[in-house]
């Protein structure tokens, strides 16, 4: 069963359930900053009405799978360290944006997993510089949330959590 954990309403004094809703989320923030996993028997924890899993880990067949795709179809332009091109957070003179890093330094683990996968499919949006291709026609949905597991196991424990997060709560 899920644990609540929105503070108990009290008459003024420290409630052994506030104490105790501290105690969890202060040991929840020393696990993420440590980068220990989270076991998938853990319970689910409540913020705010919003059901949070603890993050999963990711499956080493799938991160496998999308490393090979990976090196196939997004290497040439993301970096085959998934380091993106240089400067680019600077527009060519035309408008378009470089290739962004897809490691901890870039900001894919920013977004949740949807809006990731709608990118793999249908392409970079070019209202905003983006001219990354889709592989809707290229790639299966298996081998795109492949290639977004690959690159999951390469972002550090924060950007993990944080993008997990960010996908659960939309």
């Amino acid at each position: 069963m899920p644990r609540d954990l929105r503070p108990k309403q009290t008459d003024g004094h420290q409630s052994r359930g506030t104490f105790v809703l501290f105690a969890g989320l202060a040991v929840l923030l020393l696990l993420i900053a440590a980068g220990c996993s989270t076991t998938p028997d853990q319970e689910p924890i409540i913020i705010n009405g919003t059901v949070v899993a603890p993050v999963p880990t990711l499956d080493p067949a799938r991160v496998a799978l999308g490393e090979q795709v990976y090196a196939q179809y997004c290497a040439t332009c993301h970096g085959a360290d998934l380091e993106g091109s240089p400067n680019w957070r600077q527009p060519y003179p035309d408008g378009s944006y470089p290739p962004p890093p897809q490691d901890s330094s870039g900001h894919s683990w920013h977004h949740p997993d949807d809006l990731l996968l709608e990118i793999i499919a249908g392409g970079g949006d070019p209202t905003i510089g983006g001219t990354m291709p889709g592989f809707a026609e290229a790639l299966s949905r298996e081998e795109m949330e492949a290639v977004l597991a690959f690159i999951k196991s390469r972002w550090g424990p924060e950007e993990r959590a944080f993008q997990w997060w960010a996908s659960e709560s939309r």
